[in-house]
């Protein structure tokens, strides 16, 4: 599974791509955008549970014009389809349009299934599926979707019993904003289960961890 935390390229980001290669990655937002490493797998948001959090519009102008600077660096796994956070109609009802736009840019669409979803809701041309919604929702529904679906990545996932449980369900990668803000003792969990997952030791979850 790849790990991607939010918007980071800094030493630290640098370092741990490099020490786990194919584990750690990056999701970046419209907001967000930067040239991304070409050694790092990387992913595209698109910025709508941001919008949401902070109750501003959605930027599609803003999402697009990442995308056409994406064009011109190495490609993203996929990218996520516009969708509204929590609102299982009219997300269905974006996907048509928009992941035929993302498609026609060279780049993967994925379908980001939201509150009141199940498996069949999801598109037949989606190639991935972006766990979002509500946190509730997403842990009830998680394992549902990453038994019915191949490819599975997960949203805001910040902590390690999260991270194990994403890994133990076959899902591809999750994100998180957390990992990367609050220094080592943040860090530490991450880097835990990146060793784990590396050396293939995985040590008993402590209260807490």
């Amino acid at each position: 599974m790849i790990v991607m935390p939010s918007n980071n390229t800094g030493f630290m980001a640098g370092y741990i791509a490099g020490k786990y290669p194919g584990k750690f990655g990056l999701l970046i937002s419209p907001d967000g955008w930067r040239r991304p490493p070409e050694v790092t797998p990387y992913a595209l948001d698109n910025g709508a549970y941001g919008a949401w959090v902070n109750k501003h519009s959605w930027d599609e102008k803003g999402f697009y014009a990442m995308l056409e600077q994406a064009t011109q660096h190495h490609r993203p796994l996929w990218v996520a389809c516009p969708d509204k956070v929590a609102d299982r109609g009219a997300t269905l009802d974006l996907w048509p349009s928009h992941s035929q736009r993302i498609r026609d840019l060279g780049f993967v669409p994925a379908f980001v299934a939201q509150d009141g979803m199940i498996p069949d809701d999801v598109p037949g041309n989606a190639e991935l599926v972006f766990i979002g919604g509500s946190t509730k929702w997403k842990w009830q529904n998680v394992r549902a979707f990453a038994h019915a679906c191949p490819r599975v990545h997960v949203g805001r996932v910040n902590s390690y019993e999260g991270l194990w449980i994403c890994h133990d369900l076959g899902v591809e990668s999750c994100d998180g904003t957390g990992w990367m803000r609050g220094g080592m003792k943040r860090l530490e969990p991450l880097l835990r289960y990146l060793d784990e997952t590396k050396t293939k030791r995985r040590q008993p979850c402590l209260p807490g961890t």
